[in-house]
């Protein structure tokens, strides 16, 4: 498996040191009442992009040879990974180039133009961005940074978690979001890295539960139709992802889409925090299942906040008003 070690979480923390932020930690009284347990949120949407998925994208671009770095980089992204490579890129001066899913937030499309990254259109499926990320690779030769089954990306995603311990020690236990799992994976690694005995969990909308399945499964689904408005975390966990969640013991907890929009309601009004319905899956599944956070200390990771402000899930598309 193409997994980091924590040593590898390690070097990346150093490697992006001089580019990524360092994320505030916020609490809050009222949802430590009910959720029924402290918890300390960080804040990966104040990440430069707006989401964690820079850690990730920077390391793997630093990390390459000076001439993989002249032939540029590539990948396929719904929106905050391309994102984020496209600014890691430019931190660089390298070339990159984004496949797109039709149908893709605009904000985040706008976000991956504004850095200066090329922007290739594909159909909404993930053969297709595939494919194509493949063409650009070959015809560029670019170095394909795929968005979650990368070392590289795992390990840079995995530091912020030795940065929440030192915001907030005595944490026990770590909640994230799960799509392709290359936040997961890194951050499951470098948790158990720090404490073994740290307990993890994961949270997943219903309609995209699988890597919910595949652990109960004990093995990886193959494809499915998402069915959720949790845009970023529509994507099949990745192999490597999966043997990550799997060794590490990640529990995965389904919440509904409902849910979600009323937790990042509650994460504005309470911390004033504008986060993406897919970051509020956490949020939505602590106060699902309150019994599996009661008397822990919870580390919880919100991921991004590249909301559409014209598009909030609680409103009705003009489409849906006629």
């Amino acid at each position: 498996m193409n997994l980091p070690s924590f040593a590898d979480v390690r070097d990346a923390a150093a490697r992006i040191a001089p580019h990524a932020w360092v994320t505030p930690v916020l609490r809050s009284d009222r949802i430590d009442d009910l959720v029924g347990t402290r918890v300390v949120f960080k804040c990966e949407n104040l990440q430069r992009g707006g989401a964690f998925k820079f850690r990730g994208a920077t390391n793997a671009v630093w990390s390459l040879s000076g001439e993989e770095a002249a032939c540029g980089v590539v990948t396929h992204s719904s929106g905050n990974h391309g994102n984020a490579l496209a600014m890691a890129a430019r931190t660089r001066g390298i070339p990159a180039h984004v496949v797109i899913p039709e149908g893709a937030v605009k904000t985040k499309v706008d976000a991956i133009v504004a850095a200066g990254a090329t922007v290739h259109r594909c159909a909404p499926t993930t053969s297709a961005r595939e494919a194509l990320a493949s063409a650009l690779q070959a015809s560029t030769g670019a170095t394909l940074v795929h968005p979650y089954a990368d070392a590289g990306v795992m390990a840079g995603q995995g530091t912020l978690v030795p940065e929440l311990f030192r915001q907030a020690p005595g944490l026990d236990t770590v909640l994230f979001p799960i799509g392709g799992g290359g936040l997961a994976s890194g951050c499951s690694i470098a948790a158990h890295g720090i404490d073994p005995a740290i307990a993890l969990f994961g949270a997943e909308p219903e309609g995209a539960d699988d890597a919910a399945r595949s652990l109960e499964a004990d093995e990886r689904v193959g494809p499915f139709v998402a069915d959720t408005i949790c845009d970023g975390l529509r994507t099949l966990i990745g192999e490597p992802n999966f043997h990550a969640l799997r060794d590490h013991g990640v529990v995965a907890l389904r919440v509904s889409d409902s849910e979600c929009i009323e937790a990042m309601k509650l994460l504005w009004t309470e911390l004033r925090l504008v986060v993406e319905v897919s970051s509020a899956t956490v949020l939505a599944a602590m106060l699902r299942y309150p019994a599996r956070f009661a008397g822990r200390r919870v580390g919880v990771v919100l991921t991004g906040g590249n909301v559409d402000l014209d598009a909030l899930p609680w409103c009705p598309s003009p489409l849906r008003s006629r």
